[in-house]
C-alpha cells in the first residue's frame, strides 16, 4: 500500500522526515507532496492525527503522467475501486497547482467515471468516502482523502496577525533549526504565536489534532484508538515567545490556550533591543522566526535598523552551536545577509518555500 502526503512545496524533507518519524516509514520525494510506503491504514489515520507539516493525507491508489483532462479520465477510470466502494457514498474534491485545469470540471469528471461504473451515489455535504485528485503540472494524483478536512488550518488560530505564516510552514521552521526537548527556543517577532506553538506541539508531542478526533472522514470506514500519553513537558525545555506589541503577545497567549498548550510557552512583550537583558551570554539554542519585512509600510533604513539590531543581540545572547532560521521575502533575505554579516554570522542554508500562493526565503545562520 501507498500514501500520499500533500504540503507546500519547498518543505518536504521536512514531511520525508515527519513520516519517517511518526510511523517508520521511507519516502520518496516529490513536488509539493511525498510517496510513502504503508503497512496499515492505522498509520494514515496516525499521520493525520498528529502530523504537522502536512495539507492532505491520502490512500493513494495511483500517479500517473497526463497531458489532458481526457487522459485523466481515462486512467482513473482504469483503476480498481471496488473494493473501497461496496455500497458507500462518495464525492471528489481536488487540489491543483501549477496547472490551468478548471477545478469543477476536474470533480465532475473524474465524479461521473467512478458514478457510471460503479453507479454508487453521490453525497456531497456526508460522504461516506471522499475520493481526492492532486494534480501538481502534469503529475496526476488520485486516492481517497483520510482526514476530510485541511489538516494544515489549525483551530487555535483565532487571534491573529497581519503577517501570520501557515502553521505548516512554522512547524517546518522549527524543525529546520533542529529544535529538540532540553534546549532554549526563542521567537523574537512572535507575532500570534505562531512558531512557539508548533514548537510546543512537537516538542510535547502533543497531537496537532487531538480537538479534532470526531471530525476525521476515516472514522467512517475505519477503527482508530487514539492513544494519549498525559502531556508532559520535558524537564528543561524552554519556548519563549517575544514581540514588541503588546496586543500581539494578548492573542498569543489566547492561541496557545486554545492549542492546549499555553503552560509549555513564555510569551512577554520585549522588544529586540532587549533580548541581551532577559539571556545570558550563550543561553539561547535556537532562534526561529518571521521578522518584518520589507513593504509599502516599512522603508529599507527602519527594516535595516532592526535587522541589525536582531544581529547584534543575537550574536550574545545564541551559542556557538546554535542556529537562526529566518522567514522572509527575496528583497528582505538581502538585508538579513548584510546585517548578519557585520555581527560574525554566515548563512548555512537557504531555501524557497511556497507560502500558498507567495515565495518565501527560509535562510539558516550560524556562527
Amino acid at each position: 500500500m501507498k500514501g500520499l502526503a500533500i504540503c507546500s512545496r519547498g518543505i518536504e524533507d521536512i514531511t520525508a522526515l515527519e513520516i519517517k518519524e511518526l510511523i517508520n516509514s521511507k519516502s520518496e520525494i516529490k513536488d509539493s507532496c511525498v510517496i510513502f510506503d504503508v503497512k496499515k491504514l492505522e498509520e494514515l489515520a496516525l499521520l493525520c492525527y498528529k502530523a504537522q507539516s502536512v495539507d492532505k493525507i491520502l490512500y493513494l491508489f495511483d500517479s500517473f503522467k497526463f497531458k489532458d483532462i481526457e487522459e485523466i479520465k481515462e486512467k482513473i477510470g482504469k483503476i480498481d475501486i471496488k473494493s473501497w466502494l461496496g455500497k458507500k457514498t462518495f464525492r471528489v474534491s481536488c487540489g491543483i497547482i501549477n496547472n490551468d485545469i478548471s477545478s469543477t470540471e476536474l470533480n465532475e469528471t473524474a465524479g461521473e467515471v467512478i458514478f457510471e461504473k460503479f453507479k454508487n451515489k453521490v453525497d456531497l455535504e456526508n460522504p461516506d468516502l471522499i475520493f481526492f485528485v492532486f494534480i501538481d503540472k502534469n503529475d496526476c494524483y488520485f486516492g481517497i482523502d483520510f482526514a476530510g478536512f485541511e489538516l494544515q488550518k489549525r483551530q487555535y488560530k483565532i487571534s491573529s496577525h497581519p503577517a501570520a505564516l501557515r502553521s505548516t510552514v512554522a512547524y517546518s521552521l522549527v524543525r529546520i533549526a533542529d529544535c529538540k526537548e532540553n534546549e532554549l527556543m526563542l521567537d523574537a517577532f512572535s507575532g500570534s504565536g505562531t512558531i512557539p506553538i508548533e514548537a510546543a506541539l512537537f516538542i510535547s508531542r502533543f497531537p496537532v489534532n487531538f480537538y479534532n478526533k470526531e471530525k476525521f472522514a476515516f472514522l467512517k470506514f475505519i477503527k482508530f484508538n487514539f492513544k494519549d500519553k498525559k502531556l508532559q513537558k520535558p524537564a528543561k525545555s524552554e519556548i519563549y515567545g517575544y514581540d514588541s506589541f503588546l496586543g500581539y503577545i494578548t492573542n498569543a497567549k489566547k492561541n496557545a490556550k486554545i492549542a492546549g498548550i499555553e503552560k509549555f510557552i513564555n510569551f512577554a512583550r520585549v522588544d529586540v533591543e532587549w533580548l541581551e537583558t532577559k539571556f545570558g551570554k550563550g543561553k539561547v539554542d535556537r532562534i526561529a522566526s518571521n521578522p518584518p519585512m520589507l513593504s509599502k509600510n516599512k522603508n529599507e533604513k527602519d527594516i535595516e535598523k532592526l535587522y541589525n539590531e536582531f544581529f547584534y543581540q543575537a550574536e550574545f545572547i545564541l551559542n556557538d552551536k546554535g542556529s537562526i532560521v529566518l522567514i522572509t521575502n527575496e528583497n528582505s533575505s538581502e538585508l538579513l545577509k548584510k546585517a548578519a554579516e557585520k555581527n560574525k554570522f554566515k548563512i548555512k542554508e537557504k531555501r524557497k518555500v511556497m507560502h500558498g500562493k507567495e515565495e518565501k526565503v527560509v535562510v539558516v545562520f550560524g556562527k
